[in-house]
C-alpha cells in the first residue's frame, strides 16, 4: 500500500467556481496526485499524493500552467501591488464611461466615433486595452478550457469584423468591470474566514532560562510555559498551572458570559484575558488548537458540497457550449454578425457558478463566528429538508453532570466504603455518571483506592480490581444479578439514573444519580414542528423509567436501555422510511449514531476532539436554542440558493432570447451580463441581516 500525503498548496487568482475546476482538474492530472480538493474561499488546495511520485515544484507548476499563482506560502491578505490598484481604478473609470456610452448607444453617438476615428486605429486600441484578457483566454484555450471571458472575446472578434470598433471596446470594458465584480464577490466570501483568522494572536511571551520572551506563535512548542497578562489573546491550548484570570472565550464557544480560569482550568487558543493573570502549560499550537481546528474545518467546508451545488456545476459545464450553439444558430437564420456577437457576450456562467456557494460561505462563516461549525454546504441542505430528530439524554438534554443523590448498600458495607470502591472502578472512565461518583467520593473527603486492569464495556459499565477485589458498575444489564428491592424501583420513578455496584460477583450497592434538564430545552423543543421537524425522540442507554420521566415532561416518546448500535439501528430504520434524520448528541458515546444520521450535531464540542470529529456539525456552546437556530439558517440559506439559481436561470436565458432577436446590441449585453453577479451578491447579504439572534441577545 502506497504512503499518501497530504499537502496545502496556497492559491492566489482564483476568482470564481469556474477557477477552482481549472485548477482542481490541472493538479488531479498530475501523475501520483490520488485526490485533490481546491477551496475558493480560503484560497489553497487540498492534496493528497505519492511523495514519490509528485512533490509541490510539480504541483506549482501545473497551477501556474492554468493561469494561477502560487505564493510561496499562504499569506493574510494584503494591500494589493500598484498595477493592480490602478487596473481597479480604470475599471471604475470604465465603469462611469460606460454609464455614459450606453446613452451614446441609443443617441446614435457611436456611429460619429466610428466615422471619426480610423478603424486600424480604434482595433489597435481594443487589442491593447484588451491585451492582458485575450492572452488569458489563448492560454485557457491552448490549455482546451472554456471560460466566460472566451464567449466575450469571441464577441470583441465579432464586433470588429464587422468594423464597430467601438462595440468591441465597449465589450473589453465590462470584461474589466465583470472581474472585478467577480473579485469583490469572491473577496466576500473570504471574509468570514479572515475575520476568524485575524482573531488569532501572532506572538507568545514565554519562559525561557528564567525569564519571559516574546517569541512568535509557530515557534511555541508544547510543554513551553506561556504568560498571558490583562487584556492579552491567549496563544495556545493549555492548562493554567498558576494564576487567576476571567477569560472571554467567545471566540470558541460563542458564549459571551466570561467564565473564570483558575489553577488546572482548561484553556483554549484566541480566547481574551479580560483581567487577572496566566502561567499556562502548552499542550497544543497553531493548527492543533481547538480554534485552529475550527477555522481548517470553515476554510475546507467547500469540499462537502449539495447536490443544488453539484447540480449548478453540472449546469456550468453544459451552459457554454450551449451559448455557442445558439450564437451559431443566431448567425446561420439572422446572418446578424452583431446579434451573434450580442448572444456570446450576454452569457455569463459564472453567475450560475457563484449562486450557491456564496450563499453557502457566508453562512457557514457567520455560523462558526457564533460557536456553530458547519463542516460543509451539503449539511445545510439536509438541514433544510430535516423530519426527524432524535436526541440523546446525558450531557446533551440534561447538564451532564449528574450527582450522586443516594447510596443503597446490599451487602452490609459501609457506604462510605462502597462509594470508594465504586470511585476506584470509575476513575478511568468518561462517562459523565462516572465524573458524578468522583466528585461524590472526593466530596465526603473518601480516599480512593489504585485500580488495575480496568475494562470499559460501551454502554454497559466498567470493572476493574481495587485491592485485590473485582469491582463491576454499570447499569442493569451489565449487573443483571443485582437484585431490584421497592427502595430502587422508588428511585427510578424519581426519574433517577441507577448504577449497580458488584465486588467479586457479589451485590453490594445501588447508586442513584439525578441530572438537571438544560433550561431552554423545553423552548427549543417546542420552536422545531415550524422549522419541518415531524418526529422527535429521545434515545438514552438509561433506563426506561429514568428515561420516560424526562421525556413525559417534554412530551416527546422515549426508547431506553439502548446499546450504540441500538441508536444506530433506530436511525437507520428512520432513513429507511425515506426521512431526513437529525441526530444530536455530546459527540462521545454517540460518535456511532452521529456518523449514521444524515446529519450529526455534537453538542458542547468547544475543546473536543473527540467532538467536533465525530458530527458534521459542531456546537460549540451547550445551548439548545441554537438548534432551532441552526434549522432556520439552513432553511433562510436554501431559499437564497433557490432564489440565486432562479434568478441567474432567467436572466441569463432572456438575455440570450432579446440578444439573438436582435434587441439588445453588444454594447449594451455587455452591460447587462455584469448585473448577475451583483443580483447574487445582495440577495446573499439578506443572510447578513440575520445574523444577530436572540441567541446572541439573551446569553445564558
Amino acid at each position: 500500500m502506497k504512503n499518501f500525503q497530504t499537502m496545502e498548496i496556497p492559491i492566489q487568482g482564483m476568482d470564481c467556481a469556474e477557477c477552482t475546476r481549472h485548477v482542481q482538474k490541472a493538479i488531479a492530472a498530475l501523475p501520483g496526485v490520488q485526490a485533490v480538493d481546491v477551496f475558493l474561499a480560503a484560497e489553497k488546495a487540498v492534496v493528497q499524493l505519492d511523495p514519490a511520485r509528485v512533490g509541490r515544484l510539480a504541483i506549482r507548476q501545473a497551477v501556474l500552467k492554468a493561469g494561477y499563482q502560487v505564493p510561496e506560502e499562504a499569506e493574510p491578505s494584503k494591500i494589493p501591488p500598484l498595477h493592480k490598484q490602478l487596473n481597479t481604478l480604470l475599471g471604475f473609470v470604465f465603469t462611469f464611461v460606460i454609464s455614459v456610452v450606453v446613452f451614446g448607444e441609443w443617441l446614435g453617438f457611436f456611429d460619429r466615433l466610428n466615422e471619426f476615428v480610423p478603424l486600424p486605429i480604434g482595433v489597435l486600441m481594443v487589442i491593447i486595452a484588451g491585451l492582458p484578457v485575450f492572452r488569458n483566454v489563448l492560454a485557457a484555450t491552448w490549455r482546451r478550457q472554456i471560460t466566460s471571458h472566451t464567449l466575450m472575446t469571441l464577441g470583441v472578434l465579432a464586433a470588429l469584423f464587422v468594423g464597430e470598433w467601438v462595440a468591441a471596446a465597449i465589450v473589453v470594458t465590462f470584461m474589466y468591470v465583470g472581474t472585478i465584480i467577480e473579485r469583490y464577490t469572491a473577496q466576500q466570501a473570504r471574509q468570514a474566514i479572515q475575520a476568524l483568522t485575524a482573531l488569532a494572536p501572532q506572538t507568545a511571551r514565554v519562559e525561557r532560562d528564567g525569564r519571559e520572551v516574546e517569541i512568535s506563535v509557530q515557534d511555541v512548542q508544547p510543554n513551553d510555559i506561556v504568560i498571558v497578562r490583562p487584556g492579552e489573546k491567549i496563544p495556545v491550548d493549555g492548562k493554567v498551572l498558576s494564576g487567576h484570570a476571567v477569560v472571554d472565550q467567545s471566540t470558541i464557544t460563542g458564549e459571551s458570559i466570561p467564565v473564570e480560569s483558575l489553577e488546572g482550568s482548561r484553556v483554549y487558543a484566541s480566547s481574551l484575558v479580560k483581567s487577572g493573570s496566566l502561567r499556562i502549560l502548552t499542550e497544543r499550537v497553531g493548527e492543533d488548537t481547538t480554534f485552529g481546528r475550527i477555522i481548517k474545518l470553515v476554510s475546507e467546508a467547500e469540499a462537502n458540497r449539495g447536490e443544488v451545488q453539484r447540480l449548478a456545476d453540472r449546469f456550468s459545464a453544459y451552459y457554454l457550449p450551449i451559448v455557442v450553439s445558439v450564437a451559431v444558430l443566431t448567425f446561420w437564420f439572422s446572418r446578424n454578425l452583431l446579434a451573434t456577437a450580442a448572444v456570446l457576450v450576454v452569457a455569463c456562467s459564472c453567475s450560475i457558478a457563484l449562486a450557491t456557494p456564496i450563499a453557502m460561505l457566508a453562512s457557514i462563516g457567520l455560523s462558526a463566528k457564533r460557536g456553530i461549525v458547519i463542516k460543509g454546504g451539503k449539511y445545510i441542505e439536509i438541514l433544510a429538508q430535516a423530519t426527524v430528530l432524535l436526541v440523546d439524554k446525558t450531557g446533551t438534554l440534561t447538564i451532564g453532570k449528574p450527582q450522586i443523590t443516594d447510596i443503597l448498600p446490599l451487602n452490609g458495607m459501609n457506604p462510605d466504603e462502597l462509594l470508594a470502591y465504586a470511585a476506584a472502578a470509575e476513575r478511568y472512565s468518561e462517562h459523565p455518571l462516572a465524573g458524578a461518583v468522583l466528585e461524590a467520593a472526593m466530596a465526603r473527603g473518601l480516599s480512593i483506592p489504585p485500580a488495575e486492569e480496568f475494562e470499559s464495556q460501551s454502554g454497559l459499565g466498567v470493572r476493574a480490581r481495587v485491592n485485590g477485589s473485582l469491582v463491576e458498575i454499570g447499569n442493569d444489564r451489565f449487573l443483571s444479578q443485582v437484585a431490584k428491592s421497592p427502595v430502587v424501583a422508588e428511585l427510578e420513578e424519581q426519574g433517577k439514573t441507577l448504577l449497580y455496584l458488584a465486588i467479586d460477583g457479589n451485590p453490594s450497592a445501588v447508586l442513584a444519580a439525578s441530572d438537571r434538564l438544560r433550561p431552554e430545552v423545553a423552548q427549543a423543543l417546542s420552536e422545531l414542528p415550524s422549522l419541518g421537524i415531524r418526529q422527535i425522540e429521545l434515545l438514552t442507554g438509561d433506563n426506561q423509567r429514568a428515561a420516560q420521566a424526562l421525556a413525559s415532561y417534554l412530551n416527546i416518546p422515549a426508547r431506553a436501555n439502548l446499546l450504540p448500535q441500538d441508536k444506530i439501528a433506530i436511525v437507520k430504520a428512520f432513513q429507511a422510511q425515506g426521512e431526513k434524520v437529525i441526530m444530536v448528541g455530546d459527540g462521545v458515546n454517540d460518535a456511532p449514531a452521529l456518523a449514521q444520521a444524515d446529519v450529526g450535531i455534537a453538542m458542547g464540542a468547544g475543546g473536543s476532539d473527540i467532538a467536533i470529529e465525530a458530527a458534521p456539525i459542531a456546537l460549540l456552546k451547550e445551548d439548545w436554542r441554537l438548534v432551532p437556530e441552526l434549522l432556520r439558517i439552513a432553511r433562510r440559506t436554501m431559499g437564497v440558493v433557490r432564489l440565486n439559481l432562479l434568478f441567474t436561470a432567467l436572466y441569463n436565458f432572456a438575455g440570450i432570447g432579446l440578444a439573438a432577436l436582435g434587441v439588445i446590441p453588444p454594447t449594451i449585453a455587455a452591460a447587462a451580463q455584469s448585473l448577475p453577479d451583483l443580483g447574487i451578491l445582495a440577495n446573499s447579504a439578506r443572510l447578513l441581516r440575520h445574523a444577530k439572534t436572540e441567541v446572541d441577545s439573551n446569553p445564558r
